[in-house]
């Protein structure tokens, strides 16, 4: 089994055609045809299922699809850390940024780090938490911003932040010059929420059980850029205001405290141990400390930090060695 055959086979079963995945890599059909057929006969299973139309990769074909991924990619690390220059970070970092911070932070965080790191290349991802928290387990992302974070072995944390939930509601709305609104009024309002198992809806149904009320929901709904336009109909959410910092800015939507109780979650910068390249992935978490605690401290995101300025990442977990040479 060589390198060479596990990559040309990832790439015909992510184009899912032999034509398309020639063109992409510039290989003759015959020659990827016949590096399939190889490999299949030395696993001694059917990685790929022919029709009309292309191929797909089969149940086998879909696990040696997640393993070839991660062998790939700690053959590309290993080749970036051979290379990084010892005074200089450099190489890929995946981020994952979960969806109600990364309108907020992707041009701040990217524009820092292309003048500090410009040896460092950002493959940002968006996803929800729990996605984020799957992949940051498997290796497949090396640095995220997690709200109300697990515990993995394989994981550090550190604990930046706790914002609040607030009602968001439209600029028109008869509850909208009111300086705050009680959790249980809130939840009577027509509530577009992300499903389950979104953090904020776990977020929302814990402080609801506490307050010993139900909520109201007109709309079950995981896009935010949906949840914005059914708000701006109408209806009312439950969400951190900096993931709307534009419409508020530009007096469309209103975000509203919400007391007794407040909902809120925490915000942990976390780190794959997995991360080969160790000392850009740490040059990254710690940009995005930065970043974070900066937009705190200038008023455009509403939280409560968790550490006193000038604390290192480093100085509150054990990161690997390797992470601080």
């Amino acid at each position: 089994m060589e390198l060479r055959q596990l990559r040309y086979f990832l790439q015909i079963a992510d184009s899912g055609s032999f034509s398309r995945a020639a063109e992409v890599l510039s290989v003759a059909q015959p020659s990827l045809s016949q590096h399939v057929r190889s490999l299949e006969d030395e696993l001694g299973v059917n990685l790929l299922a022919r029709h009309p139309r292309g191929v797909t990769a089969t149940e086998q074909g879909r696990l040696l699809c997640d393993h070839v991924r991660l062998i790939l990619r700690e053959v590309e690390r290993s080749r970036e850390a051979l290379q990084a220059a010892a005074d200089s970070p450099a190489g890929v970092v995946v981020l994952g940024l979960p969806t109600s911070a990364c309108r907020g932070l992707a041009v701040p965080l990217i524009r820092a780090a292309a003048e500090r790191y410009p040896r460092i290349a950002i493959h940002l991802v968006e996803a929800m938490t729990g996605s984020l928290d799957e992949w940051m387990q498997t290796g497949k992302v090396d640095v995220a911003l997690l709200y109300d974070r697990k515990v993995f072995e394989n994981i550090v944390a550190n604990d930046v932040m706790v914002e609040a939930l607030q009602l968001i509601l439209p600029a028109g709305h008869e509850l909208a010059g009111r300086r705050a609104v009680p959790y249980r009024e809130a939840l009577a309002l027509p509530l577009v929420l992300p499903q389950r198992p979104h953090v904020i809806r776990e977020v929302v149904e814990t402080f609801a059980a506490r307050a010993d009320a139900e909520l109201t929901i007109a709309v079950n709904c995981d896009s935010l850029q949906a949840i914005v336009a059914l708000v701006l109909d109408g209806n009312a959410s439950i969400y951190p205001s900096f993931a709307l910092r534009e419409e508020i800015d530009r007096g469309e939507l209103v975000a509203i405290p919400l007391v007794d109780p407040t909902p809120t979650w925490r915000l942990s910068i976390v780190m794959s141990r997995k991360a080969a390249d160790g000392r850009a992935s740490m040059a990254v978490a710690r940009l995005l400390d930065e970043v974070a605690r900066s937009l705190v401290a200038a008023g455009i995101w509403d939280a409560q930090l968790r550490r006193a300025p000038g604390t290192s990442i480093t100085d509150l977990h054990p990161f690997p060695s390797k992470d601080l040479s």
